[in-house]
C-alpha cells in the first residue's frame, strides 16, 4: 500500500522512456519539466521542494496532502472516506448551481499556466492565391526554412512545410500550417508540428500587413495572431512532446513564441 499522496505525485509526472534501450522509465515533472527517473519517493522530494508546483498547490488545492508535508514537515494525515449523501451524489451528477465557493473548495480545479518553451522563424516563399472559396479567399504557401530553440532542444525546418490560408471578407485570416522540425543532435530526431488560429484585428490594420511596403512597420500589439501548436514524434528522447499542450503567440513574418500549458 503506498504512502497518502503518492497519487499526487504520479499526477504530477508525464512517463516516458528517454532511450528505447533504458530499462527503466523516466518521469518529467510537468510543473517545472525537469526529468528523473521513475521513482516514486524521489518524485516525491523534488515535488516538496518545486516552487512552481507547491504555487500552484496553493493556489489551487490547498489540501493537498504533499503541500500540507512541505509546510508541516510532516505527511497529511488519513481520514476516512465517507459515503457521500445524495445531495452530493446530485451534485456530482448534475453539475453545480448557485454559488461556487463552497463548491470550489470541496472539488478544486487546477487552473492552467502558461510557460514559455520555445520559438520559432520561418522563411516563405510567395504567397500563392487558390481563389475565393465559399469560405472566404484561400492562399497557399510554402516553406524554404526556418529555426527553432527551446528549453528542451533546438534544430532547423525541414524545407517543405506548407501553411494554408483563409481570408474572410473583413480580412481576418485562418491559418492552418503542417511542417516538420529536425533536432540537432546525431542523429537528429524529426519532429511533425501542426499550428492552427486566427489572425484577426482592425481592418485597416490587416489590410498593411499584406501589403509588404508596411508590414515590418505595423506594431504587432495592434492585431492578434495566436496559434494551437500540437507536435508528435516516434523518437524515444522526445515522446514527452506527443501528450504536450502549447498556445502560439506570432507575428506577421511568421515568429512565434510557443508557451507549454501547465
Amino acid at each position: 500500500m503506498g504512502r497518502i499522496g503518492d497519487g499526487d505525485v504520479h499526477a504530477a509526472y508525464v512517463e516516458f522512456r528517454a532511450k528505447e534501450s533504458d530499462k527503466c522509465l523516466s518521469a518529467q515533472c510537468i510543473y517545472c519539466q525537469s526529468v528523473r527517473a521513475k521513482n516514486t519517493s524521489r518524485q516525491r522530494s523534488h515535488l516538496l521542494e518545486c516552487p512552481n508546483y507547491l504555487n500552484a498547490m496553493k493556489e489551487h488545492n490547498p489540501d493537498n496532502p504533499i503541500l500540507h508535508e512541505a509546510v508541516n514537515g510532516n505527511p497529511a494525515q488519513h481520514t476516512p472516506v465517507k459515503t457521500p449523501k445524495k445531495r452530493d451524489l446530485d451534485t456530482m451528477v448534475n453539475g453545480f448551481q448557485g454559488s461556487t465557493s463552497s463548491a470550489s473548495h470541496s472539488f478544486p480545479i487546477p487552473k492552467p499556466n502558461l510557460e514559455r518553451d520555445f520559438q520559432l522563424s520561418v522563411q516563405l516563399n510567395p504567397k500563392i492565391s487558390v481563389g475565393p472559396g465559399i469560405w472566404g479567399q484561400r492562399n497557399w504557401i510554402s516553406f524554404i526554412s526556418g529555426h527553432w530553440n527551446g528549453r528542451w532542444g533546438k534544430g532547423t525546418v525541414v524545407p517543405g512545410g506548407q501553411d494554408s490560408q483563409l481570408v474572410a471578407p473583413d480580412l481576418s485570416t485562418h491559418i492552418e500550417a503542417n511542417y516538420l522540425l529536425q533536432t540537432f543532435d546525431h542523429p537528429p530526431a524529426f519532429i511533425s508540428v501542426k499550428t492552427d488560429g486566427w489572425r484577426v484585428g482592425p481592418r485597416e490594420v490587416l489590410e498593411k500587413l499584406e501589403d509588404p511596403s508596411q508590414v515590418d512597420d505595423v506594431d504587432p500589439k495592434a492585431y492578434s495572431f495566436r496559434l494551437y501548436v500540437h507536435m508528435e514524434t516516434g523518437d524515444a528522447r522526445y515522446l514527452h512532446l506527443n501528450t504536450g499542450m502549447w498556445i502560439g503567440s506570432a507575428v506577421r513574418r511568421v515568429i512565434y513564441d510557443a508557451y507549454r500549458v501547465i
